[in-house]
């Protein structure tokens, strides 16, 4: 399914990044960079398709590895990481938001595909986005950006939700996925600078 490469494509490459610019900013040697890139890319999809009875994407093909890998030497090469306050950075921001979306994405596909329920749908959507950055920060002793960031897991279980709904209808392609993804990374951009967040109690 071409959707579902160029979904899972888009999401390794965004989340590396996002893994490299967080190590930075932790100060970690180049082991840990390569670690953080390495969970916060990868760890998610290992997760999911575990779940799902699958042969670990990440074990059989050799693309994800190599662009993990792309990644951090390039954004070495072009000196990223002294953008100034990394997380702040537009770099940072886009990034996580394409690989949230994208993985989510790619999550949702998945689960349709073992004929999940509407719950293992959403589920599968949100673990394949976050479940390497939660492991990545609970590794890193910090508060995983799931728990305390703008939209961040809701947006993922929207597109869950609205791909299981397409697929009901027999909706599928590429159009309505680029839809999809078009609606994730605009919620999920202006849930940050509206600075958007789901009620707290007390």
């Amino acid at each position: 399914m071409v959707e579902l490469e160029v979904a899972e494509i888009i999401g390794t490459i965004a989340f590396a990044l996002s893994g490299f610019y967080v190590a930075i900013k932790e100060k970690l040697d180049l082991l840990g960079i390569f670690i953080a890139s390495f969970l916060t890319a990868l760890g998610g999809g290992l997760v999911r398709d575990m779940l799902c009875d699958r042969a670990p994407y990440t074990f059989t093909h050799l693309m994800p590895s190599i662009l993990v890998i792309a990644v951090i030497l390039l954004s070495t090469f072009f000196k990223l990481h002294l953008k100034g306050e990394i997380e702040k950075t537009f770099y940072f921001i886009i990034s996580d938001t394409l690989g949230l979306v994208s993985f989510s994405i790619s999550g949702a596909l998945i689960a349709l595909q073992v004929e999940f329920n509407f719950f293992g749908v959403v589920l599968m959507a949100l673990v394949t986005a976050v479940g390497g950055g939660v492991v990545r920060d609970i590794l890193l002793n910090r508060v995983p950006l799931l728990l305390i960031s703008e939209f961040y897991g809701t947006v993922s279980l929207l597109v869950g939700a609205i791909l299981f709904g397409f697929a009901q209808f027999d909706i599928s392609g590429y159009l309505p996925v680029m839809a999809v993804f078009a609606f994730g990374v605009a919620l999920r951009l202006l849930a940050y600078y509206k600075q958007w967040h789901l009620p707290k109690i007390g």
